[in-house]
């Protein structure tokens, strides 16, 4: 199903189940789709062979091989706290129940690169919907998991490993917000996130937790991997916006892998008629 508006036809402290079809695209293929913006989705071997996976490597151009024998079936997420029906899921039983449909995204990273990615999934709403928040819950924090004699990044022992990330609980249950389970009508590669990844479209990709494990519903706000390192730099919000810049460089333009000019960068991501009103009344300077 294709979603209305949605779908048509560094290494110094930078971050950024069966699916409708199981084979993967050959790496050169590439597609006639577009974002609705109309600009085309990146090629399948831009998205897998060009990744932020610190657990993997700082090296952005290095994670698809080490990942390559990255087991990612099968794969359970435990979903608990403050809810009514905590469970533990497989991605096969997600995928059945909660059929994956074609969302196609940009990916604004905090560095200042993006891209146009097809993925497959549904929206984390679903899932929330079924476990039943409590009225206590307010934000839903994310777990990747932690297995560093296969994941060797998770050795550096800079880095507060599992990564965590979290939302609020009304950005979580936004339509927009995906949990991805493939991409490019396949499955989910290892190097982008399988099993089972969040995908955040309107905030930089670092919010976008891969390989998640565990959701769980809280009152407080969680801690997060880049905010716990960085504070100044990588705030809990995370929201696209050109107006705010990083420390350390400006966000008011990216560069679209596959592409030499520079782009003006959007409000959101270019989703704020979707998301906009989320943020009524606060001061996104502050809130970064």
């Amino acid at each position: 199903m294709k979603v209305a508006g949605l779908v048509a036809g560094s290494a110094v402290l930078t971050a950024c189940g069966t699916s409708p079809s199981t084979e993967t695209p050959a790496p050169s293929t590439a597609s006639t789709q577009t974002d609705e913006l109309g600009d085309p989705v990146n090629t399948f071997e831009d998205i897998t062979n060009y990744n932020n996976y610190y657990e993997f490597t700082t090296d952005k151009q290095g994670v698809a091989e080490l990942a390559k024998d990255f087991p990612t079936s099968p794969w359970d997420v435990e979903v608990y706290g403050l809810v009514i029906n905590p469970r533990k899921y497989s991605v096969d039983d997600l995928v059945k129940k909660f059929v994956p449909e074609e969302r196609i995204y940009r990916l604004r990273c905090v560095e200042a690169w993006s891209m146009v990615i097809p993925w497959l999934g549904f929206p984390l709403a679903k899932l929330l919907n079924e476990v039943k928040p409590t009225s206590d819950a307010k934000y839903v924090r994310f777990e990747s998991v932690f297995k560093p004699d296969e994941m060797p990044g998770q050795k550096q022992p800079f880095y507060p490993w599992p990564y965590q990330e979290g939302l609020r609980l009304d950005e979580a249950q936004n339509d927009l917000t995906l949990l991805a389970t493939g991409l490019y009508g396949g499955e989910l590669p290892a190097q982008n996130g399988g099993g089972i990844r969040l995908v955040v479209p309107w905030k930089y990709g670092f919010k976008s937790i891969k390989a998640v494990v565990k959701i769980e519903l809280v009152s407080e706000q969680p801690r997060t991997m880049w905010s716990d390192i960085a504070p100044n730099e990588y705030g809990f919000y995370a929201n696209v916006n050109p107006e705010v810049d990083h420390p350390r460089w400006s966000q008011r333009t990216e560069r679209r892998i596959g592409e030499f000019k520079r782009r003006e960068t959007l409000m959101f991501n270019g989703y704020e008629d979707q998301v906009a009103q989320l943020y009524d009344g606060m001061d996104l300077s502050v809130y970064y």
